[in-house]
């Protein structure tokens, strides 16, 4: 599982037009599931979400956390943070989780991200538009492989 973290003043996304999700201070996600990714990937990360110290304390200093500033997220689904691009000029998406597994572990992450900051999103699988106003910039590149426990 991949989380691409974005800190943002304020951001939105669009589907045909119409705003499904907007929030102001907080950060947004572009989050993608990979094979055998699970529930145990999606708490780790959660974790990693909430108390990421990007966000400047009165020093100037980025030493408060997502829960610290009450921020909010803005959540995207995005396959193509597995793209491989090792041979030729056309990615290739093969390690990304098919949709349908992906969706539920997308919405399984939503809920719980959900219990403890406020969530909005974008459309699971559409075309999307997103407007970010990147403060910083700071974007980070967040991960958590899966481990098989058998062995």
């Amino acid at each position: 599982m991949r989380i691409l973290v974005q800190r943002s003043l304020n951001s939105n996304v669009s589907v045909s037009g119409k705003v499904t999700g907007k929030i102001d201070k907080g950060l947004v996600l572009f989050i993608g599931f990979t094979l055998n990714d699970s529930e145990k990937e999606i708490d780790y990360l959660i974790k990693k979400v909430l108390n990421l110290r990007i966000f400047d304390d009165e020093n100037g200093v980025m030493n408060k956390s997502l829960l610290d500033i009450n921020g909010k997220v803005l959540s995207i689904s995005q396959f193509t943070l597995y793209a491989d691009n090792k041979k030729g000029n056309r990615p290739s998406y093969a390690k990304a989780l098919d949709s349908i597994n992906a969706l539920k572990l997308y919405k399984i992450f939503n809920e719980r991200l959900s219990k403890y900051v406020h969530v909005e999103t974008g459309v699971f699988g559409a075309e999307m538009i997103v407007n970010i106003q990147n403060d910083g910039p700071v974007t980070i590149l967040l991960q958590k492989e899966h481990v098989d426990d058998k062995k």
